[in-house]
């Protein structure tokens, strides 16, 4: 599944489940541009790692809730490597809380970088995907599965991407460009750590019963990247470990 000669831009890249799809697309010959929010040092030390594979990288600094800051970053990757070829949705942000005690400003600020950032984003680097193209947009198990209270608005950003990819793929097939959808499950992640306080529980959720490594997400990421996967559009990948089952 060589990507080489392609240019990919994954964004929340610095960490967790971006930084092990960046180095997977670079492992697989992809030049890989990031973006990351606060954490430089970190972001800088996957592009260090993705050099060493021989391949480019550049890190920008965009925050995903900032419509132009992103637009910056598609702009910033074709004008740093000429192209763009795969674009990675993956940044985001969490919440949990009870429902009544959702305030409007969550609403906002969960809908904003999960739904908003996503459709902006992919709107800006649309314009320069062409034939063989690629849209990977990164959802969540509780999509298909919401394993207790406290998750509905979460649920209900990452659950919009399903409606987004379908739709997205019906206007960009004529142009070549396939845009898919992968659902996570509980993944080792500084986020959501193996070792965490409700681990436990979540993992016995799955039906492997374990959790997840970011590389098992990003391997899938890679196939929809490649053109192994030409004939897969508007799908919903489940890695999640049994998850939904």
């Amino acid at each position: 599944m060589t990507l080489d000669g392609k240019v990919a831009l994954v964004t929340g890249g610095s960490r967790g489940i971006g930084a092990a799809t960046a180095l997977r697309l670079a492992e697989d010959g992809a030049d890989v541009v990031l973006t990351y929010v606060a954490n430089a040092q970190r972001a800088d030390e996957i592009v260090d790692r993705i050099k060493a594979l021989g391949r480019r990288a550049l890190a920008v600094a965009a925050d995903h809730a900032d419509s132009a800051a992103v637009t910056a970053a598609v702009e910033a990757a074709v004008a740093e490597f000429g192209r763009l070829d795969i674009l990675v949705n993956n940044a985001g942000v969490g919440h949990v809380a009870p429902f009544a005690e959702t305030e409007p400003a969550d609403v906002s600020r969960v809908l904003t970088a999960n739904v908003h950032g996503v459709f902006a984003i992919t709107q800006a680097a649309a314009v320069h995907l062409g034939e063989g193209g690629r849209v990977i947009t990164i959802g969540s198990c509780v999509s298909d599965r919401v394993p207790g209270p406290g998750m509905v608005l979460y649920a209900v950003s990452k659950s919009a991407l399903t409606g987004f990819t379908k739709a997205l793929a019906r206007e960009l097939a004529p142009r070549g460009v396939t845009v898919n959808l992968v659902h996570p499950g509980p993944t080792d992640t500084d986020m959501n750590p193996a070792d965490g306080p409700s681990a436990a529980d979540q993992a016995s959720m799955t039906a492997l019963g374990r959790y997840g490594r970011p590389d098992e997400v990003a391997a899938t990421v890679a196939f929809l990247a490649s053109s192994a996967s030409s004939y897969v559009t508007a799908a919903t990948l489940s890695v999640d470990g049994g998850h939904a089952a």
